[in-house]
């Protein structure tokens, strides 16, 4: 027992003296662009709530109604007796967004993607990644048991070289938009590679499902991608559309084969009734209230253009996801402590999360936030920068 603790004691101790030690902060109100942290308010830059969903009035009283009539806990997975109605018709309304024949939901994001992999790869297959992939997509292909490749982040050229050296069954994993850099991957040419080489297609569409393309279905639609080119194709509800889980959309035989054989799915308590309604509904808000998409982009447009005004060193990005490079770790922390002591919440992210040398600021976009809050927070960037 000695061994567990004198390990954890180091590893802790480590993590502090290298600035790379995490803290939970709670919040005492609804997400939204501004919220409460130990009794102060603060506008709010580090959520994915990209479309201002979370609270929105209708979702919560769907929510609402659904707990009232279905209760708050599935009270099983869903081959057993956890699968409701409200699951049901948020997997077909999902499908048909999507353009695929079936959708799954999943409980969380990194349950889907590692449930994903390790169902469908096996011992001798080959599964090829971007190496700034999410956590969830490395894990699972490690685990698969699958012969692991990772390719040089949105380099074509390097995947295609790799695919033309491998035989047999050989599965392409990307994410649409990548979480700490906020770029987007080159799905149309990857499509191609594909194709020419026989691979499927796998992309984890959770921070551009709800937000790119023009009816909002993702990074495939921005592509103009038709369904069959991504076989594969994962999104989480807990970002643009303000819920709780995630889907993967795809064939039948796709589904089919994943509620037979994917362990995260059968042995995993589905998720609350209620919360598949309320994405339900936010799911139509998605379709029914464009403007929020427009408008983000607007947003975006607009911190980009004043933070290059202002000489701030952003890594290119279109998405909501924001970077603001840093570099050291120490100097990222310093910096979101100053933004948040002038009322801006403002998460800095080190590695392990992101390499050694890149912790950055991460400032993410709402289309609930305004044009003023956007210009307040890039005169309070502009000011610590300066003072850094």
């Amino acid at each position: 027992m000695a061994g567990f603790s004198e390990r954890l004691a180091a590893l802790l101790q480590q993590r502090r003296r290298d600035d790379l030690y995490r803290q939970r902060q709670t919040l005492q109100s609804a997400q939204g662009p501004v919220v409460r942290v130990d009794g102060l308010e603060y506008l709010n830059f580090c959520s994915n709530d990209y479309l201002g969903l979370a609270a929105h009035p209708r979702v919560i009283e769907r929510f609402r109604q659904a707990a009232v009539e279905y209760g708050v806990g599935s009270g099983a997975s869903h081959l057993v007796c956890g699968h409701s109605a409200p699951h049901h018709a948020l997997e077909e309304a999902l499908a048909a967004f999507t353009g695929r024949e079936r959708a799954l939901l999943y409980s969380s994001g990194y349950t889907a993607n590692t449930g994903i992999l390790t169902a469908l790869l096996q011992r001798g297959d080959h599964v090829f990644e971007d190496r700034l992939n999410h956590a969830s997509l490395l894990d699972g292909g490690l685990h698969s048991g699958a012969r692991f490749q990772r390719f040089a982040h949105n380099d074509v050229r390097a995947l295609e070289a790799k695919l033309a050296r491998a035989d047999g069954p050989r599965l392409v994993v990307v994410d649409g938009v990548f979480s700490m850099d906020g770029d987007t991957a080159p799905l149309a040419e990857l499509a191609r590679v594909c194709r020419m080489h026989d691979a499927w297609l796998m992309v984890d569409d959770a921070h551009g499902f709800g937000v790119l393309g023009e009816r909002g279905v993702g990074s495939t639609e921005a592509a103009r991608l038709a369904p069959d080119a991504v076989p594969i194709l994962m999104a989480t509800l807990g970002k643009a559309l303000g819920t709780a889980g995630a889907f993967v959309a795809g064939s039948e035989q796709l589904i089919e084969g994943l509620i037979q054989q994917s362990r995260n799915y059968i042995y995993t308590t589905a998720l609350p009734p209620a919360v598949a309604a309320a994405s339900l509904e936010a799911l139509a808000l998605v379709t029914e209230e464009a403007w929020r998409r427009d408008y983000l982009a607007t947003l975006i447009h607009r911190f980009r253009l004043g933070a290059e005004q202002l000489g701030l060193p952003l890594l290119p990005s279109a998405s909501a996801i924001q970077p603001l490079l840093v570099g050291d770790a120490s100097r990222a922390l310093a910096l979101s402590a100053r933004l948040r002591e002038r009322g801006f919440l403002i998460g800095a992210i080190r590695p392990p999360t992101v390499p050694a040398g890149t912790s950055r600021l991460r400032i993410t976009l709402s289309a609930a936030h305004s044009e003023t809050q956007v210009d307040q927070l890039l005169d309070q960037l502009a000011a610590c920068w300066a003072a850094d």
